[in-house]
């Protein structure tokens, strides 16, 4: 009997508000106004303050008190246990007070009449729902991560017949060994092999890497990936639920689903102290009805009750999510929004960052980082007439050339009679001359790359059939990257580099920025696996990625963090988004991820500590020696000052130094 969603839970918390603040300026109006509040009748401002508290404790509580009753049945005492029966019994004692006030001992009445809790039960009740609002939002992710998948594939594929010809029919439509017309620019509509044409397809969605591959006859395509040039014909393999992105949908689901609920610190430790605190009850009832003065039943009630009101964990109820709302408010003035806000929690004990290579440790685009230029040539001229040859093209290394040229603010001439060949390049006439770019041999791409990194491709470039020159475009490192791994290093966190890129190329990277290690030619299942993998050697592992590929890790990591400048999938399957894609930004979750719980540890001790204190008070145990009960205003005014404390406290985070 979990909680319902959180649509469920926003008209019942926006009720109990509204309804709380006017019970809270009741009860407290008197110290505020005294002169003011005294005018009243206090039994009429008692049931105003019931009529009040009662929709919110019964209707706006109903979830937190079916928790409640759960843990009861169960025997598996939790922070609902003890905020329930607190609240369960302040309501009962101030709705007692209200109707037979006057039949309570002198000892527990003042000037104004017995003291009521109404304000204490509504506020509570609001917070523990504002709570449980906060921790509803993760689970809603996995829906919008799904129906992202779910788009990638087209509703219509063209099936072409054993006539050559071509019949629009539903994705549902198509049958293993059905062929299938893609045209450029669409998706690949199931998996299978291409038959006929030549094309490039960008596979970013699988593998991560940004560069088209180039696919001709006999090679296998995937459901979801992007024709970018030619026309094809695929032969269908595998359909519907078979596929390869129907598997990841499927990863991204199952590790949704086998996340454990956060162990908040509150549960662990009111599964002690509830037991506790309901036999200390138990105890003073018994205690008082068998030794105490007359009327035994009354002081055994009262002071029973008494040590539950003294229990009711306001202080407890506001301890995390005021934290928790704090620092995730900081997270978003340091660019770090906190989508789920146990992921803040777990990133504060993290021990291993897995994290992928394109788009989050380098930019996830290729530059031009040098040039080559031969056969008489400058630099300056080797690029214009490459970027003016490539400029109508839309194949990321063109646009890659077309924008070294634009920042150089060189003038490129207008090119006539493209044609592009796809794996092979492109050829036109620019300014009277016969351009070709295309990948360079393997003796050229040796050459020029002898003093270049190892993720480097190289393109050659010919005019009127003779080499004009080389130039290198690289998919660079972030310019912040060095820096924020050695602080997550030194923050105790190994960074292990998970790419589905080949091996040179990541050992290249990993060496470049000093990494503990790296995985490559990755698939998205076998990121998956690997982040188990590492979980089951007891590491706390962090995932951080920025591409479809990378969301079934980042669902099954114990916190996936996404970039913002990544697909929506990736943050939607996050629990925390970077949000300008940048690693300096993680190196500031962690640390106020670490700042956060101290503050909710700092809160928890201060809340239990208020408990401690009351809990014999109020059970009665100086009254043998001079005959004192707990009164209880005093409880009141504790209570107050124990949140006032935890609320005070909570807000340092605000000026937390990242």
């Amino acid at each position: 009997m979990g909680l319902p969603h959180e649509r469920h839970l926003r008209p019942r918390f926006w009720t109990a508000l509204a309804f709380s603040v006017p019970v809270l300026v009741l009860a407290m109006g008197a110290m505020v106004a005294p002169d003011f509040f005294h005018r009243f009748d206090p039994q009429l401002l008692a049931w105003i303050q019931f009529l009040l508290t009662t929709p919110v404790f019964f209707w706006a509580g109903a979830p937190i008190n079916r928790r409640w009753w759960k843990s009861i049945r169960e025997r598996d005492t939790n922070m609902f246990t003890l905020i329930v029966t607190g609240t369960g019994a302040a309501y009962l004692f101030s709705v007692g007070a209200t109707v037979f006030g006057e039949h309570f001992p002198a000892a527990l009445r003042t000037a104004h009449g017995v003291p009521l809790y109404f304000e204490a039960v509504a506020f509570i009740t609001t917070i523990v729902l504002l709570g449980q609002i906060l921790e509803q939002r993760a689970h809603a992710r996995t829906d919008a991560a799904i129906r992202a998948l779910l788009n990638l594939t087209p509703k219509i594929a063209h099936r072409v017949g054993p006539d050559g010809r071509e019949e629009d029919v539903p994705l549902e439509a198509v049958q293993v060994g059905d062929r299938l017309r893609v045209r450029p620019g669409e998706h690949i509509p199931v998996d299978g092999r291409v038959i006929e044409g030549a094309t490039e397809i960008d596979e970013s969605m699988l593998t991560g890497e940004p560069l088209p591959v180039a696919k001709g006859a006999g090679d296998h395509v995937s459901a979801g990936t992007l024709n970018t040039t030619g026309s094809l014909v695929q032969r269908a393999e595998r359909i519907g639920h078979d596929t390869l992105l129907a598997q990841i949908i499927r990863l991204v689901e199952a590790a949704q689903d086998s996340e454990a609920p956060i162990a908040r610190l509150a549960d662990r430790v009111s599964a002690w102290f509830t037991p506790l605190v309901l036999g200390l009850a138990a105890v003073t009832f018994a205690g008082w009805l068998v030794v105490g003065p007359e009327p035994r039943f009354v002081h055994a009630l009262l002071n029973a009750m008494a040590v539950l009101i003294i229990a009711c964990p306001c202080a407890l109820g506001l301890a995390t999510p005021v934290s928790l709302v704090t620092g995730i408010g900081r997270g978003a003035q340091a660019g770090v929004l906190v989508k789920d806000a146990a992921a803040l929690e777990r990133l504060s004990s993290a021990t291993t960052l897995l994290i992928d290579k394109t788009g989050t440790l380098t930019a996830g685009t290729p530059r031009v980082v040098a040039l080559t230029p031969a056969g008489g040539f400058d630099a300056p001229t080797l690029l214009a007439l490459a970027a003016a040859a490539e400029s109508p093209s839309e194949h990321p290394l063109a646009r890659a050339i077309v924008a070294a040229a634009r920042e150089q603010q060189l003038t490129l001439p207008p090119a006539t009679e493209f044609v592009a060949e796809p794996g092979a390049g492109i050829r036109a006439r620019v300014s009277g001359r016969n351009v070709e770019v295309g990948r360079a041999h393997a003796a050229t791409q040796h050459d020029a790359t002898a003093t270049s990194a190892a993720f480097s491709t190289v393109v050659a470039v010919t005019v009127d059939g003779q080499a004009a020159g080389t130039l290198v475009l690289a998919d660079t490192i972030k310019p912040t990257t060095p820096a924020a791994i050695r602080a997550l290093q030194q923050l105790g966190i190994r960074v292990v580099m998970v790419t589905g890129d080949r091996e040179e190329t990541a050992r290249a990277v990993a060496q470049e920025l000093g990494l503990d290690g790296w995985h490559s030619g990755v698939t998205p299942a076998r990121k998956q696996e690997l982040v188990r993998e590492h979980r089951a050697r007891g590491e706390r592992v962090i995932f951080a990625g920025d591409g479809l590929n990378d969301a079934p890790a980042l669902a099954a990591a114990e916190v996936g963090i996404a970039m913002g400048t990544g697909t929506d999938v990736a943050m939607h399957s996050a629990g925390i988004v970077l949000v300008q894609g940048d690693l300096a930004a993680l190196v500031r979750a962690v640390r106020l991820s670490r700042a956060t719980l101290r503050n909710i540890k700092q809160n928890l001790f201060w809340a239990f500590a208020y408990n401690f204190a009351g809990l014999p008070l109020a059970a009665g145990v100086l009254y043998p020696l001079t005959g004192w009960l707990l009164h209880p205003m005093f409880a009141s005014v504790a209570m107050s000052v124990s949140s006032i404390t935890v609320v005070t406290n909570a807000l340092r985070l605000r000026h937390a130094r990242l």
